[in-house]
């Protein structure tokens, strides 16, 4: 376990600037109804998508009955029926950087549309079915807060304890990354070590992060940003290295 990262650096800008925009509510909504739904169970308790799907929720503090609404949404029939379905658009953005994006929509035509317009205008291109999917792996993200445990040392060994796989230091937060399977298994062990969960979810992990320059990954952060703001887009993740230099340019 290492625990030093840049990746979070990245994910907090992120969420930073989703916090800023009215999309995020029903791009949380969509989220949650979608998990519940492929997850054929309303109980987060026995649908691990759909308990990370809240959680992701709570961080942003969705009220609990907008979550509820989107659960019982997944279960509907006819107007009140959920009718999206996740696609996966994958490309390279500037410098080579794989781009890696997962969308939830109803109108397949109009989100590709979208998402190859975004690439086009930010020095990308949108690339076929698997062609950057190779470049990264599923995780399990659990954010922790740091000033509950301080310690390092104390942290790794309630991570390794907890069956986690890594950690990172990230700020504020302490990441803990895990196998996909076991993010719920890892959650409760950690909180039964008197450990406060502040957020959990699925990502996508860069297997072999791409060098850039801080030109160079200004312009990534564009087409980023570019993507991020279309609605019907869930996640965008990318393989970019993300120095400390280079995390310094971008938060400027």
């Amino acid at each position: 376990m290492s625990g030093h990262s840049k990746w979070a650096t990245t994910k907090h800008r992120k969420a930073a600037q989703d916090a800023k925009r009215s999309a995020i509510f029903s791009k949380l909504t969509r989220n949650i109804t979608v998990a519940a739904k492929e997850g054929g169970d309303p109980n987060p308790d026995n649908n691990a998508s759909l308990a990370a799907a809240i959680a992701k929720a709570r961080g942003y503090s969705l009220p609990k009955d907008k979550i509820d609404l989107a659960i019982k949404k997944a279960f509907g029939s006819g107007a009140d029926a959920a009718n999206y379905e996740t696609v996966i658009y994958e490309g390279y953005g500037p410098a080579g950087v794989a781009v890696y994006v997962e969308a939830l929509t109803d109108n397949r035509n109009r989100t590709a549309a979208d998402v190859r317009s975004a690439f086009n205008h930010s020095g990308g291109n949108l690339s076929t079915s698997g062609s950057v999917a190779f470049q990264f792996e599923r995780k399990g993200q659990i954010t922790l807060d740091k000033a509950q445990q301080p310690d390092e040392d104390e942290l790794m060994l309630a991570v390794a304890e907890a069956g986690g796989e890594d950690y990172e230091d990230a700020d504020d937060e302490w990441v803990v990354l895990t196998a996909p399977a076991e993010l719920a298994a890892v959650k409760t062990a950690l909180e039964q070590q008197g450990l406060e969960v502040k957020g959990l979810e699925l990502v996508m992990e860069p297997l072999n992060p791409t060098a850039v320059t801080i030109g160079d990954a200004k312009k990534v952060m564009r087409l980023v940003d570019r993507l991020e703001e279309l609605e019907d887009l869930q996640n965008v993740y990318h393989s970019m290295e993300i120095t400390d230099e280079i995390a310094a340019a971008l938060s400027e």
